[in-house]
Parts: structure tokens; sequence; C-alpha cells
């Protein structure tokens, strides 16, 4: 009987994601015996400092990519925010699972919707892009760097260290706690993160058997989003601090992406938004960056750069600030 190893991280969300892909394979082949290997990454360990002065969520896979490259597993399973736009030598994305829902989750104690929040209330995140389009509309509130993983979050807010925070909708459902949720922020109010709600499968490329295992999972629709959107942020990244943010949605024949750069402080905001043939993912993905970098985010991300570079910091990567 075949085995096919499953690299992944240990907290409840990627286990569940693990888990679902696990499931899934088994049904597809039943013969197939899956296995997952859990593993400790260095984003998971180092929780006292924000994750842009870290190296960004590219941290949540590094380890899990040596595993592969090193023949310890397989196949490895990501949140496709957290994958950086640009793969290792080697290394190929497989698979796309449906997508789940994309949008950003409002989750409070005390209050009904983000408009709700009062002067100065403490809304902790640690995501620059959400803290870019929160500060764009809302320069009173506290935003407080909000790490751990979502029990630890869901944790804090109950303890009252924050009056709300924000998180992946698609999270908070998976893990059966949709009911936290109070309300689902629009692409408007906060555009999410490239691959967001998508579960990816990483392989090595000349793993010809385990690619053609996994295939059976492949979503169409999702495959074309995420192309448009990691084309996009392809175009955008460099070790730029930025924050940025890509969206992907799809009618019929045609897609319509979302794209975001700004300012940490919101002041600067470039946003802005492309339909073409899902066909030519790829393209409206570059085409969409070529835009906002000409309307004035090229500057900004060679002011970030410089600052990085400045100060020494790892370039970021993953869910795109």
């Amino acid at each position: 009987m075949t085995t096919l190893r499953i690299a992944t991280r240990q907290s409840k969300l990627a286990l569940w994601q693990a888990e679902h892909v696990a499931a899934s394979l088994r049904a597809a082949h039943p013969s197939l015996q899956v296995e997952l290997v859990k593993m400790t990454t260095q984003g998971d360990r180092v929780l006292d400092r924000p994750l842009a002065e870290i190296g960004g969520k590219g941290l949540f896979i590094k380890e899990l990519e040596v595993a592969l490259a090193e023949g310890r597993a397989d196949i490895a399973v990501h949140s496709m925010k957290d994958v950086p736009s640009e793969l290792p030598p080697g290394m190929l994305l497989a698979a796309m699972l449906p997508r789940a829902d994309a949008r950003d989750a409002f989750v409070s104690t005390h209050y009904p919707a983000f408009d709700a929040l009062p002067q100065g209330a403490r809304v902790g995140t640690s995501s620059l892009r959400r803290q870019c389009q929160i500060r764009a509309v809302r320069g009173d509130l506290q935003l407080i760097p909000l790490r751990g993983n979502v029990d630890t979050r869901l944790r804090k807010l109950e303890e009252g260290e924050f009056d709300a925070i924000i998180l992946a909708s698609a999270g908070l459902i998976r893990l059966g706690l949709g009911d936290r949720i109070k309300q689902f922020l629009s692409v408007e109010q906060s555009l999410p993160a490239v691959g967001q709600g998508i579960i990816g499968i990483e392989c090595r490329s000349e793993d010809f058997a385990s690619q053609e295992y996994v295939r059976i999972l492949n979503d169409l629709d999702a495959n074309s989003c995420i192309a448009a959107e990691r084309a996009f942020a392809l175009r955008l990244e460099g070790s730029c601090q930025s924050p940025i943010g890509g969206f992907a949605e799809l009618s019929g024949v045609n897609l319509k992406l979302h794209g975001l750069v700004a300012s940490i402080d919101g002041a600067e905001v470039y946003r802005d938004t492309l339909i073409g043939p899902r066909k030519n993912a790829v393209e409206l993905g570059r085409m969409l960056a070529e835009r906002i970098l000409f309307a004035g985010a090229d500057r900004l991300l060679r002011e970030f750069r410089a600052q990085a570079a400045h100060q020494s910091l790892p370039p970021p990567s993953g869910e795109h600030r």
C-alpha cells in the first residue's frame, strides 16, 4: 500500500486543513494510506514580535518546504495567504481546494459591527494589510499587535485586552467558530489577502506520483483566482514592507480582480479593479499591478524597500501583509 505523507503545522486550524485534505485523498484513492507529519515552524515559535519584523508569513511554511526537499514528507498543506509569491526551486503548487469565505471577520464581545466601535477603541490585528485599511477610515482607533493561534486570540479578546479583533472568516468557520463573527467585512472595507480562504497543496516538482494523487482535488475556479492574485502580488513584491491586498472573483467566463497597495499609516491607499477573461488570469494580475504602480504605488514601494534595507529587515512574504 502506498503512503502519502502530509507536512503540516500543529495549530488547530492547520491540522483541520491537513486532515481535510487527508480525508479527501482517502476518499478519492481508497488504497492510499495518508499520514500527517506534524511540525512547528518559526512563525509558530516567535510570538513576541509582529510578523513583518521577523520575515513575514512565509515563516509559517519554511520548515514544511525543508521537509519536502529532504524527502521527509511528500506534500505540504498551506493556507495560501501564508505562501510567498515565489516558491523555492524544485517546488510547485499542485492543487487548490475550493475557496471558503475570503472576507475578513469583525469579532467583538461588546460591539455588533465595525462602525459601532467608539472613539479610541482597541482593535487587535498584526496584519499590516488590515491595519492600513482600518487606519484609512478610522484613524482614531488603537491598533494593537495580536499574534497566536485562533484560540489564543479569542481568549485575549474575552479577557478584555481588546474591544474587537479582526480575523479571517475562513479559519473561524472551519474551526466551527463562525458564530463568533459579528460582521463579515466587505471587500470595500477590508480587501482580503492574496490567497485568503484557499487551501493549497505543495509538492516537489519532480514528484509526479504525488502530483497525480492530489490533482483530483484541484478546483478550477480557485486555481483561476489564485493565479491572478499571485501574479499581482509577484509583480509588486520584492522586499517591500508595504501592505498589499488582492482578491479575485469569478462571473461566468470573466474574472474581476481587486488590488491594493497602501502605506502602513493608511494615509496613502492605491486601489484599483480590473475585469477580463478568466483564461487570462495571470496577465490580468500583472496588468492590475502595473496600473497601481503607475498610479503612485511604485514610489511607495521604493520607499518601503529603502526603509527595509536601512533597518536590515528580512524581506517579508506570505499574507502579502
